[in-house]
């Protein structure tokens, strides 16, 4: 059961891909299960008060991407030490009693705990993403990122969905089916998964000093090509928190679109974007490389955020997003460029340090995204105006763009 991925072994390395693709998918589908009803589950707790529910729903936000960047490095370095195999599994443990901790919840604190929870054990994206950095060629990586992608754009787009029929039976249900949801797929890993980094290829010892977000952050800054890939990805990551900041109260009120009609979006806008990730990724990668890959996902992101910034009626919005839809090249095109400039024994290390740098982005995202969009629709300003967050995510695109046309 727990026995190590030989060098022979393609069809396991198959098969652990596969659990891979399986975890992504289920943890997307068990996050998007809630996401529709925690914002509702918070305005209970805080008496039916809208604007004190909306007060506790940065407060979560901010919390979950603190520990995002606390501890994605620590769970990347513990890997690389232990082996993604129990890293893996005991987040998924804690994912599962994190989902439970919500579901049982009798008040804010409760729930803001689970909240925690929740971010520190999502924080194992970065031992996954090592893991298939051990199972892949270097040349197919890119193409492999892509797929987890896709199966990550699949479960956001199925687990709300799901999450609303549950809530439809009782708030807590959407919890509890996220719970069993991740139990399962750790027992699934517990039987049937590999490990993939053999005793020879990790870290000799534990270096506390590595476990420090901020070290670890600091930790590559000697490699030149590193640490501009992994600012890179950050920007990107920062930009991309637009669309979660503001898209349903720019959708309301730019374009009338109600709750139904934003739901179709989004579901269109997630389908386009994971045909990319599942059928584009590999050719345009064989075909361009990873790094010409990176710069047309930079420049459809660009291209893509103004655009729907400057469109005025709901029709050009949409006519908008398979332009944007190619941007889902430039993070698994990145992450395959990064994995080739580490030694082996420090994927996950390296996965971490970028997942801290997401947390960072999903922590002042939604504060400038938020700040810009609620000038932009202050009382008296003008209508045209509403887009004006969609172009400050396109300006930064634009200077990644700029920068990876310099980058090695």
């Amino acid at each position: 059961m727990s026995s190590t991925i030989g060098a022979s072994g393609e069809g396991a390395s198959r098969a652990a891909f596969g659990f891979i693709f399986a975890t992504a998918l289920m943890n997307a589908v068990s996050f998007g299960v809630v996401l529709p009803v925690l914002p509702t589950l918070i305005k209970v707790f805080a008496d039916g008060d809208t604007s004190r529910a909306a007060q506790w729903s940065t407060l979560f936000s901010v919390a979950w991407g603190l520990m995002q960047f606390v501890c994605g490095p620590a769970l990347g370095v513990l890997s690389d030490r232990f082996g993604r195999r129990p890293v893996l599994l005991i987040s998924l443990c804690g994912l599962a009693a994190d989902f439970f901790i919500m579901a049982f919840a009798t008040n804010m604190m409760w729930l803001l705990v689970g909240r925690m929870v929740n971010g520190m054990t999502s924080a194992s994206f970065a031992t996954a993403n090592a893991y298939i950095a051990d199972v892949t060629p270097p040349e197919s990586r890119a193409r492999a990122f892509g797929r987890v992608g896709a199966a990550l754009s699949l479960g956001f787009l199925a687990g709300p969905a799901l999450g609303g029929m549950l809530a439809g039976i009782d708030l807590r249900v959407p919890f509890y089916a996220a719970g069993v949801l991740t139990a399962l797929n750790g027992l699934y890993g517990w039987f049937l998964l590999p490990e993939s980094l053999p005793l020879e290829r990790r870290t000799k010892r534990l270096d506390a000093r590595k476990l420090n977000p901020l070290a670890a952050m600091g930790a590559f800054r000697g490699n030149r090509a590193v640490f501009r890939l992994s600012l890179l990805g950050g920007l990107f990551a920062f930009a991309w928190m637009v669309g979660p900041s503001i898209f349903v109260l720019y959708g309301e009120y730019r374009y009338a679109w109600t709750p139904v009609t934003i739901g179709v979006v989004m579901v269109v806008s997630g389908g386009v974007g994971t045909l990319v990730q599942t059928l584009l990724v590999g050719p345009v990668v064989r075909k361009i490389g990873e790094r010409g890959a990176a710069l047309v996902g930079a420049g459809a992101a660009a291209a893509g955020y103004a655009c729907f910034g400057a469109a005025s009626a709901g029709w050009a919005y949409l006519l908008a997003i398979p332009v944007f839809a190619a941007h889902n090249l430039f993070t698994p095109a990145v992450q395959g460029l990064l994995t080739h400039r580490v030694d082996e024994g420090e994927q996950a290390r390296l996965q971490g340090v970028v997942q801290a740098v997401q947390g960072v982005a999903s922590i002042l995202g939604p504060i400038l995204f938020g700040l810009v969009f609620a000038w932009s629709t202050r009382a008296g300003a003008p209508t045209n105006l509403a887009g004006m967050a969609f172009f400050v995510a396109s300006a930064l695109m634009l200077l990644v763009l700029g920068l990876m046309c310099k980058a090695a």
